[in-house]
């Protein structure tokens, strides 16, 4: 026979479950930022790296901001060129940008895209959603002369 306490943690756990599913329905998923990420890379190669960025900077455009998901875009000096969220990034360059906890996180991106071609980096970013620092994980992958990214938040 199955004790009372194990009913009420049922019952409790089958209570959160619907805000436990509302609180994920805003949040991207690793898959789909990679995927994202796939789609800006075939953008830059068939379009051209200007109507690219154009979408990638468009938050109408539902192919590249979706949820929390937005694309962005470095050269290899590190200067931001697109940025899906937040476009006071664009033209400023710096390897040394530093994360919440001083993680030279944009620096590791750009090492990744030169040395691996694609990769995940783990930092913590300002939520453009909700507007707190969370953990996030970004995929990188090269393009040509540039990193294109997109992140998810854990």
């Amino acid at each position: 026979m199955l004790r009372a306490p194990f009913w009420s943690a049922l019952l409790l756990g089958a209570a959160l479950m619907p805000s436990i599913a509302h609180a994920t329905a805003d949040h991207g998923t690793a898959d789909e930022a990679k995927a994202m990420v796939e789609k800006a890379v075939a953008l830059i190669k068939s379009e051209g790296p200007e109507k690219a960025f154009a979408a990638f900077d468009d938050p109408a455009n539902k192919d590249f901001h979706d949820k929390d998901l937005y694309i962005f875009v470095r050269s290899m000096d590190g200067n931001t060129v697109a940025h899906g969220a937040n476009k006071g990034m664009i033209g400023h360059t710096s390897l040394d940008l530093k994360d919440a906890d001083g993680k030279l996180y944009n620096k590791e991106m750009i090492d990744d895209a030169k040395t691996k071609g694609s990769g995940w980096v783990d930092y913590r970013w300002p939520n453009p959603v909700d507007k707190k620092i969370e953990q996030k994980s970004s995929y990188v992958e090269r393009a040509g002369d540039y990193v294109v990214g997109a992140g998810f938040y854990k």
